[in-house]
């Protein structure tokens, strides 16, 4: 095990500046992903840790050793990338087996860590097959003990799930947190799935255009999102959004409209009356009795999931869109209007500018 830090870490392709000033410590086992949409930089972030970018400007050092200038395979990391690049011509046994050979490892220290490896991924009955004859999951556990013998100080994985079915992605997620939990040893995963960062993670960082925008735990980043992206990110259906006011008093937000909501505790009189954007989430809206909610919407299309219903529609005449999420199963029509109740505190304002969050 071992931390991974980063200071001021930058990265240019030429002109283009790509990554911008990434600072944030892995604590020695410790399971961080860096999350983000295509594009953002949290691939290129996990190669500059792995040393097969060249950083810009800033340190990246592994174990408190700053490793800028040292080759990858002297950085005493192991990588699992989203192709599982096996050899097709070598058994599960010589795949596990090469880089421990090629390092001119004894024997017999090579076959005691590759059936080990085995044996944690549940592997060992196929140690004699080529990787043609794995499943796509079985093919992943062995990049991944691939990696295991060789015991490093830090596993780097690049989208390791993103080839596989929806029901393996389950099951290999659970393998992965089983597998993190008996090894201990420090992880970086890197991933545009917000299901597998929030289970996964003990930590997220949540990367856009580069920038950094939270550091946090998977529950920190839904309750309290650092910014109005990290809002819209993280959670499905998206985080709604209006354009609101504060009251003068900063007590409540106003819709546009006649729409009015009350803040928890003192509200945010230092705020009073500033336009702001109001975020809430699908799953906050409670069906209340008629006269007593404090928002209407009037129902376009309903989407029944079994264990939950899609309500879409919009606040007002030609108002907002917006969806909520109800728990079980609704008979709702089109054109109904549902009159709903939104906790004071699961209400999200983010300024109309910088759109940083507001209110503590």
């Amino acid at each position: 095990m071992a931390n991974v830090t980063l200071k001021d870490v930058y990265k240019s392709f030429g002109k283009n500046e790509v990554i911008h000033g990434i600072n944030c410590e892995i604590k020695a086992g410790e399971f961080v992903a860096i999350l983000g949409p295509s594009g953002c930089g949290k691939s290129t972030a996990l190669r500059m840790i792995a040393g097969l970018e060249v950083i810009t400007k800033g340190e990246i050092s592994i174990d408190g050793k700053i490793v800028n200038e040292l080759e990858p395979a002297d950085r005493d990391i192991a990588m699992v990338f989203q192709n599982y690049a096996l050899y097709p011509h070598m058994t599960v046994f010589k795949n596990m087996a090469y880089g421990l050979k090629i390092r001119k490892m004894p024997k017999d220290e090579i076959k005691k860590r590759v059936h080990n490896a085995a044996e944690i991924l549940e592997l060992t009955e196929f140690l004699d097959r080529k990787p043609r004859q794995l499943s796509g999951g079985q093919r992943q556990r062995v990049a991944m003990g691939r990696c295991i013998v060789r015991e490093p100080k830090v596993f780097l994985f690049d989208e390791p799930l993103s080839n596989l079915d929806a029901k393996l992605r389950v099951q290999m997620r659970l393998e992965l947190r089983n597998l993190h939990e008996n090894l201990g040893i420090t992880s970086v995963y890197v991933t545009h799935d917000q299901v597998e960062a929030m289970t996964l993670g003990d930590r997220l960082i949540i990367l856009e255009d580069g920038h950094v925008q939270q550091i946090g735990s998977p529950l920190e980043v839904y309750e309290r999102p650092a910014t109005q992206f990290v809002a819209g990110f993280i959670g499905s259906p998206a985080m709604n959004f209006f354009d609101a006011q504060l009251s003068n008093n900063g007590l409540a937000v106003e819709l546009p409209g006649s729409d009015t909501l009350p803040l928890s505790n003192s509200g945010l009189p230092d705020f009073g009356g500033q336009k702001v954007n109001l975020g809430i989430r699908p799953e906050h809206f409670k069906l209340t009795d008629e006269g007593a909610g404090t928002m209407r919407i009037k129902v376009d299309h309903v989407e029944t999931l079994g264990a939950d219903t899609l309500v879409h529609g919009h606040v007002g005449e030609n108002g907002t869109f917006l969806t909520i999420r109800l728990p079980d199963i609704h008979h709702i029509t089109k054109g109904t209007i549902l009159p709903l109740a939104v906790p004071s505190e699961k209400l999200h304002l983010f300024d109309k500018e910088s759109e940083n969050r507001i209110g503590d």
